[in-house]
């Protein structure tokens, strides 16, 4: 089947469309019910009455925007009416969702004549916290939202202006500086002369394009002053005292072109007649006004490209900026998206392109080389971190201005953003801040390895910790510098420099294991997990984090072997953080004991309850088992239920912990506590611990793939110093998180 049949079949699929409402408090009771609706419901009622704001306390109102539209100017379909709009519409209801997770009603309203349009949208403001303003004719669309900002005390964006407005600014800032250009000195040549043109011209010149450096050109040529009579009063607006000429006339020696028009309309000669180094922003969907092929090879300079496409770099997708910046505005409960909100989500747009791209942002689009260029001037669409960096500048400028009806500490503020991407980031954030406040060193193994590399200037960029890069320190600068990270990092390099103490320390620590001088030094020079291990060990570093590149066995045993396990253990564990989207369990042991015995399981219990509240979890320890309370009695039975005995008499021992018992009892309230109200545990486990290697293993991926939690780890609990052994193939964001949770170790420990 083509695209067309394909989306086709994607729409229809039971339930139709892409849209359903869920509810966020629970009704499966009587009770539920008489506090959603009658009579409960009386209270809040009677406090909005009294107090209009109380609706943004009490109801969705302030995380609901309605997205608009009467279907007169659809991308790419024209006017197609307001009921063939509805899909587009909830496409759009979807994206804020999904990006920005705001709820969204799509209003589609058959109307054509503008004072219809604003009085049916001003009487629907007692129901929603933003206005979206989309796919709405030239030039209607510049007065419906002139007139709704005026009557409503809530944000109104048209999107179709704005958006494609404040993401090619971003772009603009990052390209005027690998051209080394400056804003004030650029001359701008638009095709085009639309909303989307003339919304975006203003907003070169709120960013600093002085308005007599900007020439539009509409279907009939060049807008000049000569023409001014036989233009819109917005066409008017840009108009130029200049002689009248055609678009190829004003793209002689432009340094920008902005595309907002139709395809194929600009030649490759028409690129050769710009400035040095231009800017070509072809940004007409979906066949861009020249190729990007073309508009490259036309030139042997640098031409910084730009297009509305997915298959090139730079993308201008206006889902870069609206999710966030109602995300932002909603928050504050702004009363406008301002100016000075759109220049400062251009402006966060632009320096975020300038940072390190996640790995996993990498993959999405195909491993393509991400770096701040001519290539990557603005961020892509699936990289999480806009709304982070969006969203709070958004809200900062709303709190400057006075648009915001409320403060926030945007510090907190990213926090609580972070989490709305997934509980995941709620509990790294938690030890991130931890680390933050106290940073130790940490060595890193495998230190030449671009991942290892990105990780350090990460940790060091966001003051986690002192990270210390072990391997070839020419490899390892020549390496950063290739990828632009502008850091020097600190380098510990096993093969120059003295470092026959490392040697004679493992020499010590290992001659009556079969481990000669000569070998010692052989394996400090050779091994970074030997050379990281005996650095924390002797105190040089406060934390190694190594396995990125080797099996997990071969690079636990060097960390075994000199750093050892803690005073009161016996035995290592591995542990991952499951988050799913309500809550957080801890799994031990998925990595290192292969069919422990009971003292065993009892001891991984306490280390890992003691990681569970590193992360400001109290823990409910579960001991796992396929029997409940002696259901079933055998030597594989009875060793959780001994470990639940040996808990029990240990007086150190401060959480609840019970056992054994099936995985659905430790964690399903009704069973736990209907079936097995005598059980210690007064809620579900959060603390699961497997009776052996295998069913570790095996649970922990099959809650994280078939339960679509995020997995954090393994997190290796009972060392003596702090030593992480990562998963081969683990991504930078892991890295940068296990290094947080080692810092947290070592101020635990210090």
């Amino acid at each position: 089947m083509g695209l067309d049949d394909d989306s086709r079949e994607y729409h229809r699929q039971s339930p139709p469309g892409k849209i359903e409402i869920s509810t966020t408090k629970p009704t499966n009771t009587q009770r539920d019910l008489s506090l959603a609706y009658s009579p409960g419901v009386a209270a809040p009622c009677r406090d909005i009455a009294a107090d209009p704001e109380r609706a943004f306390e009490y109801t969705a109102k302030g995380n609901l925007v309605a997205v608009v539209s009467n279907g007169s100017a659809v991308l790419g379909l024209g006017d197609i009416g307001a009921q063939a709009s509805k899909p587009v519409m909830e496409g759009k209801g979807v994206l804020f969702k999904r990006f920005a997770d705001i709820d969204v009603f799509d209003v589609e309203l058959d109307l054509d004549d503008a004072d219809d349009i604003v009085s049916t949208v001003t009487a629907m403001e007692p129901t929603f916290g933003g206005v979206n303003l989309e796919d709405i004719k030239a030039p209607e669309c510049f007065e419906i939202e002139r007139r709704l900002r005026e009557r409503l005390s809530i944000p109104v964006f048209h999107d179709d202006q704005h958006g494609t407005a404040i993401i090619s600014g971003a772009a603009l800032l990052n390209a005027a500086e690998i051209a080394g250009k400056d804003l004030e000195d650029l001359s701008v040549v638009f095709s085009g002369a639309g909303a989307s043109a003339i919304a975006t011209a203003r907003f070169y010149e709120s960013l600093g394009v002085p308005h007599g450096n900007i020439l539009m050109c509409d279907s009939s040529g060049i807008i000049t002053a000569a023409r001014a009579d036989e233009v819109n009063e917005f066409k008017r607006e840009f108009a130029q005292d200049v002689p009248d000429g055609s678009l190829a006339d004003a793209m002689k020696g432009a340094d920008v072109f902005v595309g907002l028009s139709v395809g194929g309309i600009v030649s490759r000669e028409m690129v050769r007649s710009m400035a040095a180094d231009p800017i070509v922003f072809a940004m007409a969907n979906p066949d861009p006004e020249i190729s990007y092929e073309d508009a490259k090879d036309a030139r042997d300079d640098t031409v910084i490209m730009a297009t509305g496409r997915s298959d090139y770099p730079n993308q201008v997708n206006n889902v870069l900026g609206f999710p966030f910046i109602f995300r932002g505005a909603l928050d504050v409960r702004a009363t406008e998206i301002n100016e000075e909100m759109k220049r400062a989500a251009a402006r966060a747009l632009a320096e975020l392109a300038r940072k390190d791209v996640p790995d996993a942002v990498v993959k999405a689009y195909g491993d393509q080389p991400l770096q701040f260029g001519a290539e990557y001037v603005i961020p892509k669409p699936l990289d999480p971190r806009v709304l982070f960096e969006l969203a709070p500048a958004v809200a900062e400028a709303a709190m400057e201005t006075g648009a915001a009806r409320r403060e926030l500490d945007t510090d907190e503020y990213v926090e609580r953003l972070e989490a709305r991407l997934g509980k995941s980031r709620e509990m790294m954030r938690v030890v991130i801040n931890k680390a933050k406040s106290d940073p130790k060193r940490v060595a890193l193994a495998e230190g030449t390895d671009e991942k290892m590399i990105r990780a350090a200037y990460q940790i060091a960029e966001q003051g986690i910790a002192e990270p210390v890069l072990i391997g070839n320190e020419d490899t390892i600068r020549e390496t950063a510098r290739d990828l632009g990270l502008g850091f020097e990092p600190r380098v510990a390099d096993p093969r120059s420099g003295n470092w026959d103490e490392y040697a004679e320390r493992l020499h010590e620590l290992r001659q009556r294991k079969g481990v000669t001088r000569s070998e010692a030094q052989e394996l400090v020079r050779r091994d970074s997990n030997y050379f990281g291990s005996v650095m924390v060990e002797t105190g040089d570093a406060d934390a190694l984090l190594t396995g990125l590149t080797h099996h997990y066995p071969s690079a636990l045993r060097p960390p075994l072997e000199v750093v050892g396990t803690a005073p009161d253990a016996e035995y290592a564990a591995g542990v991952y953080m499951l988050a799913f989207r309500n809550r957080v369990v801890f799994c031990a042991d998925a990595t290192v004991n292969f069919d422990p015995e009971a003292d065993v399981l009892a001891e991984i219990a306490k280390h890992t309850a003691d990681l569970a509240r590193r992360f400001n979890v109290d823990p409910r320890v579960a001991m796992l088992s396929y029997s409940n309370f002696g259901s079933v009695d055998n030597e594989g039975t009875r060793k959780p239920r001994d470990a639940v005995s040996i808990l029990h008499d240990d007086p150190d021992v401060d959480f609840p912990v019970d056992g054994e018992m099936q995985a659905d009892t430790a964690l399903v309230e009704d069973i736990l506590k209907g079936t097995y109200d005598f059980a210690d545990l007064d809620e579900p486990a959060n603390v699961l611990v497997f009776p052996n290697l295998e069913a570790g293993n095996i649970g922990y991926k099959l809650l994280q793939r078939l339960g679509g939690a995020d997995a954090t780890g393994p997190m290796l609990v009972g060392m003596e110093k702090p030593v992480h052994v990562l998963q081969r193939g683990d991504e930078v964001k892991d890295i940068v998180n296990l290094a947080g949770v080692a810092v947290v170790d070592a101020q635990e420990s210090g």
